[in-house]
């Protein structure tokens, strides 16, 4: 009996130990690499051992046992997540197993600025390593996404939302397309639509507008009243005499190299709105959703010209006249002082 007691309590001090050991490796941080931080990329379709296998020579999980350890007792094994996961502290296997079973992925945070084309997207996303900007463009030729708001849309135009976006490393440009077009859905609300149809618009010509009030002003306050010069002008038959429209004209044939001259005003193409009356046939950029609501909710203004005061801001005018005196003064005069100026230099 005495050898029988003794037997039981060695096997109970060793599976006490065990459990001692078991919980101190599920429950110890550890970090096991020397940069300061860890990316760790867990295939599509890999098996629970090519996953620890990465863990471990990752030095993010400390070995075999534990992994498996961690991995009985969380019940992750068929939760794990492929994609890229980032480690920059010590952390418990569970804690490690916790994050892939969550898929919080490594993310990258890319930002589109208002106003620019999708030609111009696709440079900011081939600068950050997501593709070529050639794919870019090739999924935002899919008017698909758009069907149901814009039937008339042969591409994704002015529908791609200029935002910052945080995507995992391995978005490829179709994921992040539909993105940006489920965020502009969602900023072109429905009030807005609604403000839109009330001036007889079009969400397509919603959007070609507040496009144009992009291009023209970087003003907040004078959004709504370059949005009004046009709608105004649109209401009398006015052309819409916009060089943003011809700039984009040119840019879609690779003619524009940052100079618009006036034989450019000539150029014969839709978007062209000196020589073609009304809207041009889309949107010429990405507005951003101060341009939508100005362009849905335009100022309360008879003013049909507006010329810039070279310092960002514009000056508006309700007459032929008034605007020639405002462009004597605001350009004439003010370029004819500044060569002066720079001659005596």
């Amino acid at each position: 009996m005495k050898k029988l007691a003794l037997f039981v309590l060695v096997l109970a001090a060793a599976a006490g130990a065990v459990a001692y050991v078991a919980s101190t490796r599920l429950n110890e941080p550890f970090r096991g690499y020397a940069t300061d931080d860890q990316l760790v990329t867990i295939p599509t379709g890999a098996s629970t051992r090519t996953i620890g296998n990465t863990l471990i020579g990752a030095g993010v999980i400390r070995d075999e046992i534990t992994y498996r350890l961690a991995l009985w007792v969380s019940g992750d094994a068929r939760r794990l997540q492929a994609g890229d996961y980032r480690f920059d502290h010590p952390m418990t296997p569970r804690d490690v197993l916790g994050k892939i079973a969550r898929g919080e992925v490594d993310t990258v945070a890319i930002t589109f600025p208002e106003g620019l084309t999708i030609a111009e997207m696709a440079k900011i996303f081939e600068s950050h390593g997501f593709g070529p900007a050639a794919a870019f463009v090739q999924a935002a030729h899919d008017p698909s996404l758009v069907r149901p708001m814009d039937a008339a849309a042969q591409d994704l135009e002015g529908y791609v939302f200029p935002d910052t976006y945080a995507v995992p490393r391995r978005t490829d440009a179709a994921g992040l397309i539909h993105l940006m077009v489920e965020r502009f859905e969602h900023v072109l609300t429905p009030e807005l639509r609604q403000a839109a149809a009330d001036h007889g618009w079009s969400v397509r010509q919603l959007v070609t507008l507040a496009s144009i009030v992009e291009k023209e002003t970087a003003q907040a306050v004078e959004r709504p009243r370059v949005a009004a010069v046009y709608a105004n002008r649109l209401k009398i038959g006015m052309a819409l005499q916009c060089d943003p429209t011809v700039i984009y004209a040119l840019e879609r044939v690779k003619r524009f190299n940052g100079n618009l001259r006036r034989d450019d005003l000539a150029f014969d193409s839709p978007y062209n709105t000196y020589r073609y009356p009304g809207l041009p046939p889309g949107p010429i950029a990405s507005p951003g959703k101060a341009s939508l609501e100005a362009a849905a909710h335009p100022a309360d203004t008879d003013s049909l010209y507006f010329v810039s005061r070279n310092d960002g801001t514009h000056e508006f005018a309700r007459s032929l006249e008034e605007h020639n005196r405002n462009v004597q003064k605001y350009q004439v005069q003010y370029f004819r002082a500044r060569r002066a100026a720079e001659s005596r230099h």
